[in-house]
């Protein structure tokens, strides 16, 4: 593993670690989800934007420019989200340090699952993960770098 595989590593961990909610409702999510859309708006991203408990859409935004492709991005990044309790980024990141692709030989059906960067768990304290929090339309890196910038912005003002 080289240093710069490490120290990303190291970082999307740390991501992980620090941005944990005291608690996480319906409300909770649509003041998360639209702080994410004014982000998006605010920067000119024509990205789309979910929470979800498993199967329960706790919100959805789909600004201008978008595709239809983003829908299937969506559902595939939070169901590995959801399924292994960890950010695609850091599952991509730390899969590819192993040289090891989990879609292919059976393991994950690359029709439901992706390591693209861009969902993110909402871990509750004392609970664990509740729903994934996910971007889709930019690159796998700023996908992700949306969802923890405005996560780490709501807990820093909302629920502070």
């Amino acid at each position: 593993m080289t240093d710069a595989v490490s120290a990303r590593l190291t970082e999307l961990r740390q991501h992980e670690e620090e941005l944990v909610f005291p608690a996480f409702d319906h409300h909770d999510a649509w003041r998360l989800g639209s702080l994410i859309a004014n982000h998006a708006i605010a920067e000119g991203h024509a990205v789309a934007i979910d929470i979800r408990r498993h199967n329960v859409v706790l919100f959805r935004c789909v600004l201008p420019g978008a595709t239809a492709d983003q829908e299937e991005w969506i559902r595939r990044k939070s169901a590995t989200t959801l399924r292994f309790e960890h950010s695609t980024a850091l599952l991509a990141e730390d899969f590819a340090s192993k040289d090891y692709d989990p879609t292919q030989g059976g393991w994950l059906a690359p029709a439901d699952y992706t390591l693209a960067g861009g969902s993110f768990p909402v871990r509750v304290r004392n609970a664990g993960v509740v729903a994934a929090v996910t971007a889709s339309g930019l690159s796998s890196d700023d996908d992700h770098r949306l969802v923890v910038e405005a996560i780490r912005d709501y807990l820093t003002t909302v629920t502070a």
